[in-house]
Protein backbone atom coordinates (compact mmCIF):
# COMPACT_ATOMS: atom_id res chain seq x y z
CA UNK A 1 0.00 0.00 0.00
CA UNK A 2 1.05 3.60 -0.75
CA UNK A 3 2.13 5.50 2.35
CA UNK A 4 1.04 9.07 3.08
CA UNK A 5 4.18 10.54 1.62
CA UNK A 6 3.74 8.59 -1.60
CA UNK A 7 0.12 9.69 -1.83
CA UNK A 8 1.17 13.32 -1.43
CA UNK A 9 3.62 13.11 -4.35
CA UNK A 10 1.12 11.17 -6.44
CA UNK A 11 -1.58 13.81 -6.01
CA UNK A 12 0.97 16.58 -6.57
CA UNK A 13 1.97 15.00 -9.88
CA UNK A 14 -1.69 14.69 -10.89
CA UNK A 15 -2.28 18.37 -10.18
CA UNK A 16 0.84 19.40 -12.07
CA UNK A 17 -0.13 17.19 -15.00
CA UNK A 18 -3.65 18.64 -15.06
CA UNK A 19 -2.26 22.18 -15.06
CA UNK A 20 0.19 21.40 -17.86
CA UNK A 21 -2.52 19.72 -19.94
CA UNK A 22 -4.87 22.62 -19.36
CA UNK A 23 -2.17 25.21 -20.22
CA UNK A 24 -0.98 23.61 -23.41
CA UNK A 25 -4.45 22.53 -24.45
CA UNK A 26 -5.75 26.08 -24.22
CA UNK A 27 -2.78 27.82 -25.78
CA UNK A 28 -4.16 30.03 -28.64
CA UNK A 29 -2.75 30.34 -32.12
CA UNK A 30 -1.89 33.76 -33.53
CA UNK A 31 -5.13 35.50 -34.59
CA UNK A 32 -5.98 35.68 -38.29
CA UNK A 33 -6.15 39.25 -39.62
CA UNK A 34 -7.21 40.76 -42.91
CA UNK A 35 -4.69 40.65 -45.76
CA UNK A 36 -2.53 43.68 -46.46
CA UNK A 37 -2.37 44.90 -50.06
CA UNK A 38 -2.07 47.85 -52.42
CA UNK A 39 -3.62 48.65 -55.80
CA UNK A 40 -1.39 48.78 -58.88
CA UNK A 41 -1.82 52.09 -60.80
CA UNK A 42 -3.92 51.72 -63.94
CA UNK A 43 -2.40 51.60 -67.43
CA UNK A 44 -3.53 50.91 -70.99
CA UNK A 45 -6.72 52.92 -70.60
CA UNK A 46 -9.15 52.96 -73.54
CA UNK A 47 -12.79 53.99 -73.92
CA UNK A 48 -13.85 50.47 -72.86
CA UNK A 49 -11.00 48.90 -70.88
CA UNK A 50 -8.14 49.42 -68.45
CA UNK A 51 -5.35 47.36 -66.84
CA UNK A 52 -4.74 47.41 -63.08
CA UNK A 53 -4.05 44.82 -60.38
CA UNK A 54 -2.78 44.46 -56.85
CA UNK A 55 0.12 43.50 -54.63
CA UNK A 56 -0.56 41.43 -51.50
CA UNK A 57 2.24 41.91 -48.97
CA UNK A 58 0.67 39.85 -46.15
CA UNK A 59 -1.98 37.12 -46.18
CA UNK A 60 -2.87 37.90 -42.56
CA UNK A 61 -2.07 34.47 -41.15
CA UNK A 62 -4.48 32.57 -43.42
CA UNK A 63 -4.40 31.79 -47.11
CA UNK A 64 -5.83 34.32 -49.52
CA UNK A 65 -8.55 32.40 -51.33
CA UNK A 66 -9.63 35.09 -53.78
CA UNK A 67 -8.10 38.27 -55.14
CA UNK A 68 -8.64 40.80 -57.93
CA UNK A 69 -9.87 44.35 -58.41
CA UNK A 70 -13.32 45.87 -58.06
CA UNK A 71 -14.65 48.99 -59.71
CA UNK A 72 -17.71 51.23 -59.89
CA UNK A 73 -18.78 54.74 -60.85
CA UNK A 74 -18.78 55.71 -57.17
CA UNK A 75 -16.04 55.91 -54.56
CA UNK A 76 -15.04 52.91 -52.42
CA UNK A 77 -16.02 50.12 -54.84
CA UNK A 78 -16.47 46.69 -53.26
CA UNK A 79 -17.00 43.11 -54.38
CA UNK A 80 -20.75 43.75 -54.39
CA UNK A 81 -19.98 45.95 -57.41
CA UNK A 82 -17.99 44.82 -60.46
CA UNK A 83 -14.93 42.66 -59.78
CA UNK A 84 -12.36 40.38 -61.36
CA UNK A 85 -11.04 37.06 -60.02
CA UNK A 86 -7.28 36.78 -60.41
CA UNK A 87 -6.05 33.77 -58.51
CA UNK A 88 -5.09 33.10 -54.90
CA UNK A 89 -2.19 33.69 -52.50
CA UNK A 90 0.21 36.54 -51.87
CA UNK A 91 2.30 38.54 -54.34
CA UNK A 92 1.51 40.73 -57.34
CA UNK A 93 -1.16 40.11 -59.94
CA UNK A 94 -2.55 41.85 -63.02
CA UNK A 95 -6.25 42.48 -63.65
CA UNK A 96 -7.84 43.26 -67.01
CA UNK A 97 -11.09 45.23 -66.87
CA UNK A 98 -13.39 45.37 -69.89
CA UNK A 99 -16.90 46.55 -70.66
CA UNK A 100 -16.37 50.15 -69.53
CA UNK A 101 -18.27 53.06 -71.08
CA UNK A 102 -16.79 56.09 -72.85
CA UNK A 103 -16.26 59.28 -70.87
CA UNK A 104 -17.34 57.89 -67.47
CA UNK A 105 -15.79 58.40 -64.02
CA UNK A 106 -14.58 55.13 -62.51
CA UNK A 107 -13.07 54.22 -59.15
CA UNK A 108 -10.94 51.11 -58.78
CA UNK A 109 -9.18 49.26 -55.95
CA UNK A 110 -7.67 45.84 -55.35
CA UNK A 111 -9.22 43.31 -52.97
CA UNK A 112 -8.10 40.10 -51.21
CA UNK A 113 -10.17 37.61 -49.20
CA UNK A 114 -9.09 35.25 -46.41
CA UNK A 115 -10.97 33.62 -43.53
CA UNK A 116 -11.01 36.93 -41.63
CA UNK A 117 -12.86 38.75 -44.41
CA UNK A 118 -12.21 41.06 -47.35
CA UNK A 119 -9.48 43.71 -47.42
CA UNK A 120 -9.13 46.51 -49.98
CA UNK A 121 -6.18 48.42 -51.37
CA UNK A 122 -5.88 52.12 -52.08
CA UNK A 123 -8.31 53.70 -54.54
CA UNK A 124 -7.62 55.20 -57.97
CA UNK A 125 -9.99 57.47 -59.89
CA UNK A 126 -9.93 57.78 -63.68
CA UNK A 127 -12.10 58.90 -66.60
CA UNK A 128 -12.29 56.75 -69.70
CA UNK A 129 -11.50 58.53 -72.96
CA UNK A 130 -14.57 60.00 -74.63
CA UNK A 131 -15.61 59.25 -78.22
CA UNK A 132 -17.49 61.75 -80.39
CA UNK A 133 -20.12 60.89 -82.98
CA UNK A 134 -17.44 60.77 -85.71
CA UNK A 135 -15.50 58.16 -83.76
CA UNK A 136 -12.69 60.52 -82.69
CA UNK A 137 -11.29 59.58 -79.27
CA UNK A 138 -10.26 62.20 -76.72
CA UNK A 139 -8.19 61.67 -73.60
CA UNK A 140 -9.57 63.29 -70.46
CA UNK A 141 -8.14 64.88 -67.32
CA UNK A 142 -9.44 65.77 -63.88
CA UNK A 143 -8.52 69.30 -62.77
CA UNK A 144 -10.00 70.15 -59.40
CA UNK A 145 -13.66 69.22 -59.57
CA UNK A 146 -13.85 69.58 -63.35
CA UNK A 147 -13.26 66.96 -66.03
CA UNK A 148 -11.86 68.30 -69.32
CA UNK A 149 -10.91 66.87 -72.64
CA UNK A 150 -7.14 67.23 -73.03
CA UNK A 151 -7.47 67.67 -76.80
CA UNK A 152 -9.19 70.18 -79.07
CA UNK A 153 -12.49 69.10 -80.57
CA UNK A 154 -12.44 67.76 -84.15
CA UNK A 155 -15.98 66.54 -84.82
CA UNK A 156 -17.67 67.32 -88.15
CA UNK A 157 -21.16 66.53 -86.81
CA UNK A 158 -23.36 67.65 -83.95
CA UNK A 159 -24.11 64.96 -81.40
CA UNK A 160 -27.53 64.38 -82.98
CA UNK A 161 -25.70 63.30 -86.16
CA UNK A 162 -26.42 66.56 -88.01
CA UNK A 163 -23.59 67.47 -90.38
CA UNK A 164 -21.75 70.73 -89.71
CA UNK A 165 -20.89 72.46 -93.01
CA UNK A 166 -17.17 72.61 -93.81
CA UNK A 167 -16.72 76.09 -95.27
CA UNK A 168 -13.54 76.49 -97.32
CA UNK A 169 -14.27 79.74 -99.20
CA UNK A 170 -13.12 82.82 -97.30
CA UNK A 171 -15.93 85.06 -98.53
CA UNK A 172 -18.57 82.51 -97.57
CA UNK A 173 -17.11 82.05 -94.08
CA UNK A 174 -17.28 85.74 -93.23
CA UNK A 175 -21.00 86.06 -94.04
CA UNK A 176 -22.29 83.11 -92.01
CA UNK A 177 -24.84 83.27 -89.23
CA UNK A 178 -25.29 79.47 -89.04
CA UNK A 179 -23.07 76.66 -87.67
CA UNK A 180 -19.84 75.93 -89.56
CA UNK A 181 -16.35 74.54 -89.08
CA UNK A 182 -13.07 74.48 -90.99
CA UNK A 183 -9.50 73.21 -90.77
CA UNK A 184 -6.74 75.80 -90.52
CA UNK A 185 -5.92 76.83 -94.11
CA UNK A 186 -8.26 74.01 -95.17
CA UNK A 187 -5.53 71.45 -94.47
CA UNK A 188 -7.35 68.61 -92.72
CA UNK A 189 -4.55 66.05 -92.95
CA UNK A 190 -2.12 68.21 -91.01
CA UNK A 191 -4.43 70.02 -88.60
CA UNK A 192 -7.08 67.50 -87.59
CA UNK A 193 -4.85 65.09 -85.63
CA UNK A 194 -2.97 67.83 -83.80
CA UNK A 195 -4.93 71.07 -83.51
CA UNK A 196 -8.51 70.01 -84.15
CA UNK A 197 -11.10 72.03 -86.03
CA UNK A 198 -12.03 75.71 -85.87
CA UNK A 199 -15.73 76.42 -85.23
CA UNK A 200 -17.81 79.56 -85.40
CA UNK A 201 -19.87 80.43 -82.34
CA UNK A 202 -23.10 79.47 -84.05
CA UNK A 203 -21.93 75.86 -83.89
CA UNK A 204 -21.19 76.30 -80.17
CA UNK A 205 -24.62 77.81 -79.59
CA UNK A 206 -26.39 74.65 -80.78
CA UNK A 207 -25.48 73.04 -77.41
CA UNK A 208 -24.88 69.86 -79.45
CA UNK A 209 -21.27 70.36 -80.49
CA UNK A 210 -19.67 68.23 -77.77
CA UNK A 211 -20.42 64.53 -77.24
CA UNK A 212 -23.49 63.73 -75.15
CA UNK A 213 -22.72 64.30 -71.47
CA UNK A 214 -20.22 67.05 -72.31
CA UNK A 215 -20.54 70.72 -73.23
CA UNK A 216 -18.62 73.79 -74.30
CA UNK A 217 -17.62 75.54 -71.05
CA UNK A 218 -19.14 78.86 -70.12
CA UNK A 219 -17.23 81.94 -69.00
CA UNK A 220 -17.63 80.91 -65.37
CA UNK A 221 -16.24 77.41 -65.95
CA UNK A 222 -13.11 78.78 -67.62
CA UNK A 223 -12.72 81.09 -64.61
CA UNK A 224 -12.96 78.12 -62.23
CA UNK A 225 -10.21 76.38 -64.22
CA UNK A 226 -8.01 79.47 -64.24
CA UNK A 227 -8.43 80.05 -60.50
CA UNK A 228 -7.65 76.42 -59.68
CA UNK A 229 -4.36 76.38 -61.58
CA UNK A 230 -3.11 79.58 -59.95
CA UNK A 231 -5.02 82.55 -61.38
CA UNK A 232 -5.15 84.27 -64.76
CA UNK A 233 -1.57 85.57 -64.60
CA UNK A 234 -0.12 82.04 -64.44
CA UNK A 235 -2.88 79.91 -65.98
CA UNK A 236 -1.65 79.87 -69.57
CA UNK A 237 1.78 78.64 -68.48
CA UNK A 238 0.23 75.85 -66.40
CA UNK A 239 -2.02 74.77 -69.28
CA UNK A 240 0.14 75.09 -72.41
CA UNK A 241 2.02 72.19 -73.96
CA UNK A 242 5.72 72.39 -73.12
CA UNK A 243 8.45 73.08 -75.65
CA UNK A 244 8.45 74.68 -79.07
CA UNK A 245 7.32 71.84 -81.31
CA UNK A 246 3.91 73.48 -81.65
CA UNK A 247 4.30 76.79 -79.82
CA UNK A 248 6.66 79.41 -81.21
CA UNK A 249 9.72 80.17 -79.08
CA UNK A 250 9.88 81.16 -76.20
CA UNK A 251 6.53 79.60 -75.18
CA UNK A 252 6.74 81.57 -71.96
CA UNK A 253 6.05 79.76 -68.69
CA UNK A 254 4.77 76.55 -70.31
CA UNK A 255 4.80 73.56 -67.94
CA UNK A 256 1.59 71.69 -68.87
CA UNK A 257 1.41 70.93 -65.15
CA UNK A 258 -2.09 69.39 -65.29
CA UNK A 259 -1.95 67.66 -68.67
CA UNK A 260 -4.32 70.12 -70.36
CA UNK A 261 -1.86 70.40 -73.29
CA UNK A 262 -3.21 73.61 -74.81
CA UNK A 263 -2.10 74.00 -78.44
CA UNK A 264 -1.94 77.14 -80.63
CA UNK A 265 -4.50 76.33 -83.31
CA UNK A 266 -4.75 79.94 -84.46
CA UNK A 267 -8.08 81.30 -85.66
CA UNK A 268 -10.09 82.25 -88.72
CA UNK A 269 -11.36 85.80 -88.85
CA UNK A 270 -15.04 86.53 -89.32
CA UNK A 271 -14.23 89.79 -91.06
CA UNK A 272 -14.53 90.15 -94.84
CA UNK A 273 -11.23 88.42 -95.64
CA UNK A 274 -12.19 85.20 -93.84
CA UNK A 275 -8.47 84.46 -93.58
CA UNK A 276 -6.50 82.16 -91.25
CA UNK A 277 -4.06 83.63 -88.73
CA UNK A 278 -1.59 83.04 -85.87
CA UNK A 279 -1.29 79.25 -85.68
CA UNK A 280 1.73 78.38 -83.50
CA UNK A 281 1.51 81.86 -81.93
CA UNK A 282 -1.98 82.06 -80.44
CA UNK A 283 -4.69 79.68 -79.32
CA UNK A 284 -8.28 80.88 -79.03
CA UNK A 285 -11.04 78.87 -77.35
CA UNK A 286 -14.74 79.62 -77.37
CA UNK A 287 -16.94 79.79 -74.31
CA UNK A 288 -20.68 79.22 -74.56
CA UNK A 289 -21.28 82.70 -73.07
CA UNK A 290 -22.79 85.27 -75.42
CA UNK A 291 -21.57 88.86 -75.12
CA UNK A 292 -23.88 90.78 -77.48
CA UNK A 293 -25.55 90.40 -80.88
CA UNK A 294 -22.26 90.04 -82.73
CA UNK A 295 -19.82 88.72 -80.12
CA UNK A 296 -19.24 85.94 -77.58
CA UNK A 297 -16.71 85.41 -74.82
CA UNK A 298 -13.46 83.48 -75.47
CA UNK A 299 -10.10 82.65 -73.92
CA UNK A 300 -6.68 83.42 -75.43
CA UNK A 301 -3.24 81.89 -74.77
CA UNK A 302 -0.11 83.19 -76.48
CA UNK A 303 3.46 82.06 -77.15
CA UNK A 304 5.06 84.96 -75.24
CA UNK A 305 2.93 85.19 -72.08
CA UNK A 306 2.07 82.91 -69.16
CA UNK A 307 -1.21 84.78 -68.64
CA UNK A 308 -4.57 83.60 -69.94
CA UNK A 309 -6.63 86.43 -71.40
CA UNK A 310 -10.42 86.74 -71.31
CA UNK A 311 -11.75 88.40 -74.42
CA UNK A 312 -14.62 88.75 -76.85
CA UNK A 313 -14.61 87.47 -80.42
CA UNK A 314 -16.91 87.93 -83.37
CA UNK A 315 -19.41 85.08 -83.53
CA UNK A 316 -18.27 84.55 -87.12
CA UNK A 317 -14.67 83.91 -86.02
CA UNK A 318 -13.36 80.37 -86.06
CA UNK A 319 -11.85 79.27 -82.74
CA UNK A 320 -10.83 75.98 -81.13
CA UNK A 321 -13.16 74.23 -78.69
CA UNK A 322 -12.48 72.24 -75.52
CA UNK A 323 -15.30 70.28 -73.91
CA UNK A 324 -15.96 69.85 -70.19
CA UNK A 325 -18.01 67.08 -68.58
CA UNK A 326 -21.57 67.86 -67.49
Amino acid sequence: MMNMKGKHWFYSLLVIGFILIHFYGCEKEDPVTLPELSTIPFTGITSASVISGGKITSEGGASVTSRGVCWASHSNPAIIDNFTSDGIGAGSYISSITGLSSGIDYYIRAYAINSAGTAYGNEFHFITPVTDIDGNIYSTIIIGKQVWMSMNLKTTKLNDNTDIPDITENASWSTLSTPAYCWYKNDEDFNKPRYGALYNWFAVNTDKLCPAGWHVPGEGEWKILSDYVGGDFYASGKLKEQGTLDWTNPNTGATDHFGFTALPGGYRTGLASGSFRTRRYYGWWWTRTEYDLTGARARLMTYDESEIAAGTGLKRNGYSVRCVKD
